[in-house]
This record gives C-alpha cells, structure tokens and sequence, in this order.
C-alpha cells in the first residue's frame, strides 16, 4: 500500500483539477451523471440495511462502497471539484480561469443530478411496483428523510438555515477528504481504506451531502412525501452545496494546499 507524501498528492490535486476544468463536456457530463448514479445507488442500499437491520452504524460502515467504486471509475461528485477545481486557479495554471472553474462545477452539477434522479425514479418504481401500490418500508423511510431534513429545519427558521449550512459544511471536509483519500496510495486497497474511513464519518453522522440529497429529496417527492419541490431547494439543496463548497474548499483543499505547496516539486511550480 504504496503511500505518497503530502507535497505528492497535493500535486496531484492541483494536477487533477486542471485536467477537470480543460475535460470536454460530453466527459464531464457522463462522468457526473455515473458518479450521481451510483452514490444514488449505495445510498438506497445503506437505507435498505438501516431498515432491514434497525443498525444505522452497519449502513454507515457499508455506504461507503459506492463512493469508493465511483472514485476508482474515475467519475466525478460536486463536492470532489467543489475542492479540485479551485486549487488550478489558486494555482494560477496556464488556461485556468474562473469562467472554467464555474463551468466544471455546472456541469458536474447537472450531471450528479440527472444520475441521482434516474435512480430515485428506478427505486420510486421499485418499491411501488410501477406506482400501483404503496411505497415497502424502504420507500416510505425515504420519504420520510425528505420531510424531516426540510420540514424540520425550516421549522427552525433562521437556526435551521444555520445548521444545514453547517452539516454541509461538515460534509465536505469529511468527504473531500475521502477524494484526496484516492490520491494518497497507488494501491487499490490503499485507495479504498483511505476512502473509506471520512466517508462512513460523514454517512454516520448524518452530514448534507448535495448529491445524496438528489437522490433521497426527489424520491421522497415521487414516492408523495408531504414537502415540495421550492421546500426542497430553499430548505435542504441550495444551502446543503453552499455548505459543501465552503467546508471542502476551506478545511481541506486549502489547508493542504497552503501548507504542502511550498514543497511541491519545482516542475509544478514553475508550470504556474
């Protein structure tokens, strides 16, 4: 389990950013969508186990699957560029513009988002039988998630607002820290352990997670949760990402940057 030192991978963050920012965006968008897709997919799985099991720690322990096959695919989360894309700019990389940062996290967005949705309708039609009956345990579980992580904080106004934004925030320094995880060994059972342990953190404590909520919130939606699409947005999407950007990008994307940068090799330095 081959381990690089932090001026390494630091490297390699910056590096992976750029090549992000200059994808083309029929890659960006499939890289998206597969990554939406498949955190949709684990994240319907540690449900099911919650429920089956009543042990949320056993779905936490095992969520992180999907997130680690979904990294070593080579596909892409909003919350990975929400801390990637910044460092090539930071960086001051030929070609690197703010226009190409924003244009990246667009379409990583759209496509998280068309990825998590196709699987909220597969799982809507699943435990409804095609919508003809009401939803198993499962699917009312997820409906019920969707009521409590809107409803809920809304119901707290101002304070709800402020603890969404934090749980995002908590969120992202967990997981992007599971993204750089993927870049500390160049083993695949390095990768996965040091994937694994911020990502059971994050599920375990029931951080906002942008891209798991666009799966659980639409589901809740056509499964006939009782909160609506603008509850969803205003109480729980919007500010889950603005959380997400700010808590990856400040608690790990600069602080490894600020201080492993300056030993950086000097390639990369005089690339900038």
């Amino acid at each position: 389990m081959a381990y690089l030192a932090p001026s390494e991978f630091v490297t390699k963050m910056v590096d992976a950013g750029e090549s992000k920012i200059f994808m083309s965006t029929r890659d960006t968008i499939i890289r998206a969508y597969m990554a939406g897709a498949i955190l949709a997919l684990a994240a319907w799985f540690a449900v099911t186990i919650n429920v089956n099991t009543g042990q949320p720690l056993i779905g936490a322990l095992l969520f992180p699957v999907g997130f680690s096959m979904l990294y070593l695919l080579g596909f892409d989360l909003l919350t990975g560029v929400f801390v990637l894309a910044p460092l090539a700019l930071i960086d001051k990389r030929p070609g690197v513009t703010l226009g190409g940062v924003l244009r990246n996290w667009g379409l990583v967005f759209v496509g998280n988002f068309a990825g998590a949705f196709t699987v909220a309708f597969m799982m809507a039609f699943v435990t409804t039988f095609g919508f003809t009956q009401e939803p198993d345990k499962v699917g009312m579980t997820i409906g019920n998630i969707g009521e409590g992580r809107t409803l809920g904080y809304a119901a707290h106004g101002a304070a709800g607002m402020a603890t969404l934004f934090l749980r995002g925030m908590l969120c992202n320094w967990m997981v992007s820290t599971g993204v750089v995880g993927a870049m500390i060994s160049t083993s695949v059972p390095g990768k996965v352990i040091a994937m694994w342990m911020p990502i059971l953190v994050f599920f375990y404590m029931v951080f906002e997670h942008s891209v798991v909520n666009m799966f659980l919130f639409p589901s809740g939606l056509l499964l006939g949760a009782k909160f609506s699409i603008m509850d969803y947005l205003i109480w729980n999407e919007i500010p889950t990402v603005l959380g997400n950007l700010v808590g990856g990008l400040a608690f790990t994307g600069m602080t490894l940057y600020t201080t492993h940068v300056k030993t950086a090799p000097k390639r990369q330095r005089l690339a900038a």
